[in-house]
């Protein structure tokens, strides 16, 4: 079905199939309304409707054609729905016909979520250009990596030309640095003729601090409630109908008009809604309608800060519907295990027996005291699929998050990072990479901004350097409004090709080779999955998988000594898959293939091993 086929928008401006503009806005407040069309200097009048809403149908505004929105007869306003702001958030919006794209990925599928090996980019820092075109220059790399899905940090429009994405302030515009919608229209396009899914993270929790317009023109916001990063989104007082659909329609949009596959939805615990249908529950289910009338599967993924499986149980019975989330707690386990500081919410975490948890219980927490949190904290998720988990051995916020950006490869050995890497390629539930990791990238990368108000820069500084100030007493916050900040963060595209940096690549290569070829660890049900040892003081987990008579055994070694197992499992004839300390991977061990029994094996420091046997 062609998008020309499908309901347009009702926010903001949508050409329908005779090229007349239809216009919408909504301004409860407002007693008059009014499109000042830039290029003629003229004014036209929108109608007043029911609930704020105003209207008007135009030939006057064509694509291309930039506009304000004035508000009783005030100061000239971007749309709140703008889809492009090519002048920046101060400059006018310009109208452009989204539908007007010709897609060429008709024969496009949507791959099964369990299929999902994410790799998770962040466009300005990615390639040297920073924009959509330069990701598009760099697909068949990740397609020979064995990527199955990008996930896209927010592209939203901010301040400026560097940020993170989470500052965004018109939520329907995509960033015009970065190449518009247009460039992200035909970023998708040749990523699904590539065979790769695209993943969007987008933010329903707040709206960025510098350009926020919103308010101008409604109750977009309530002060029943607060976020870390603002004000609340009104999406349960006074007036939240509009506002919920405002977002709802975003939801839709990304999935309708540029084909993006699943949408990553930032820190939905901060999302507060008590409405008798919670917002992400009512953007699933306007999302499954989309998909009858498009025939195209859409998943949603949150990022969530609560073990509360509510939100990842399908509306039928009685959850939000998303299709999963983001485990922190198995990134968390997993870093204390690798022998990383218990600072802050690691400090929660046992290291190789919460790592345990974390295979075959998703959720660490699931009911016990957290100290960290002073209460009891989680419940249990045993009913929910492997795959409905996200996990990872580093992301952005894990990096960036840190005072100097500091990535794995400069906070462990080199053999350590093979490690973590089997640990998350074995585990029952989906991989995701940050950019960078898979051959060991050396530059940081840290926060960066680009606020154009000199304050709010001021107040972004001083807020990094008080939330460090117990830490690097010896350092500096690097400064997130210095360009070489932004610079500094950016990929080397020099280093896959050399020395251990391409043996890192390999490495990877070949785990999420053997993810996708054996039955025992493409299979995503929890229920084939045992942690048959877990030995705290050796610092050793051996995990096992199964599938159909296939079973393999994973060997894991997190301390810095050989360790030799003893292994009660009665099968024999164990083939070895993988091991990182073999030569291969620039390891100093080779392990045996085949043996009769793996009991008396000596594991190699931090290292993993795979053997399988075909029963």
């Amino acid at each position: 079905m062609n998008n020309s086929d499908l309901p347009c928008r009702s926010a903001g401006v949508c050409f329908d199939s005779e090229g007349r503009a239809e216009i919408s806005l909504w301004a409860p407040h407002a007693s008059q309304a009014e499109l000042y069309l830039v290029s003629q200097n003229a004014y036209l009048s929108l109608q007043s409707h029911s609930r704020g809403f105003w209207h008007l149908t135009t030939k006057e505004l064509k694509p291309g054609g930039e506009y304000f929105f004035r508000l009783n007869g005030g100061k000239h306003l971007p749309d709140p729905a703008s889809l492009s702001q090519p002048e920046g958030i101060y400059g006018p919006s310009q109208a452009i016909d989204l539908r007007g794209f010709q897609w060429q990925d008709q024969d496009w599928k949507n791959p099964n979520l369990q299929d999902y090996i994410i790799y998770e980019l962040h466009t300005g820092t990615f390639t040297s250009q920073g924009t959509f075109a330069g990701i598009e220059q760099k697909l068949d790399y990740l397609v020979e990596l064995g990527i199955t899905a990008i996930e896209i940090m927010p592209v939203s429009q901010f301040a400026g030309e560097r940020n993170w994405g989470y500052d965004g302030v018109f939520p329907f515009c995509v960033q015009n640095s970065y190449g518009s919608a247009t460039g992200l229209q035909q970023l998708v396009d040749a990523c699904h003729k590539k065979g790769l899914a695209v993943i969007l993270d987008v933010v329903y929790n707040h709206v960025g601090p510098e350009g926020n317009i919103l308010a101008e023109f409604g109750p977009y916001f309530t002060e029943k409630y607060s976020t870390p990063w603002g004000n609340a989104i009104n999406f349960d007082d006074a007036w939240c109908d509009a506002v919920r659909q405002y977002f709802i329609q975003n939801a839709l949009m990304w999935f309708r008009d540029f084909h993006i596959d699943a949408l990553r939805l930032d820190a939905v615990h901060a999302i507060k809604d008590f409405s008798p249908v919670h917002i992400l529950k009512e953007i699933r289910q306007q999302a499954d309608e989309l998909e009858k009338q498009s025939g195209r599967r859409h998943y949603m993924i949150v990022e969530l800060d609560l073990n509360d499986d509510l939100y990842i149980t399908p509306t039928a019975q009685g959850g939000y519907g998303m299709e999963g989330q983001w485990i922190d707690e198995f990134h968390h386990a997993l870093r204390v295990t690798s022998g990383q500081e218990k600072i802050g919410y690691y400090s929660d975490f046992d290291g190789i027996t919460s790592l345990a948890k974390a295979y075959t219980d998703a959720y660490v927490y699931d009911g016990q005291y957290s100290e960290h949190r002073k209460k009891t904290f989680g419940a249990r998720a045993k009913t929910r699929d492997g795959k409905q988990f996200v996990v990872f051995s580093q992301n952005h916020d894990q990096v960036g998050n840190r005072m100097l950006g500091e990535r794995t490869s400069e906070l462990v050995s080199f053999e350590m990072q093979k490690l973590l890497a089997g640990a998350v390629f074995v585990s029952p539930y989906l991989p995701m990479l940050f950019m960078g990791e898979e051959y060991a990238e050396t530059n940081r990368f840290q926060y960066f901004i680009s606020h154009t108000d000199a304050q709010l820069v001021q107040m972004v500084r001083q807020g990094r350097k008080k939330e460090f100030g117990d830490f690097h007493n010896d350092e500096q916050v690097p400064d997130p409004a210095g360009a070489e900040t932004f610079e500094n963060s950016k990929l080397q595209w020099k280093l896959p090709d050399q020395g251990d940096h391409k043996i890192m690549l390999d490495f990877y290569k070949r785990l999420i080779a053997i993810r996708k070829s054996y039955a025992s660890l493409r299979n995503l049900n929890r229920d084939d999955v045992r942690v048959l040892q877990v030995n705290a003081e050796d610092g050793t987990l051996i995990l096992f998988r199964s599938c159909l008579g296939e079973q393999v055994i994973c060997l894991m070694n997190f301390s810095d000594q050989p360790k030799t197992i003893s292994l009660d499992h009665n099968t024999n004839n164990w083939e070895k898959l993988l091991a990182s300390s073999d030569r291969e991977w620039a390891g100093k061990q080779e392990l045996p293939s085949p043996v009769s029994t793996l009991s008396g094996l000596t594991l190699p420091a931090e290292s993993i091993s795979l053997y399988i046997n075909k029963l």
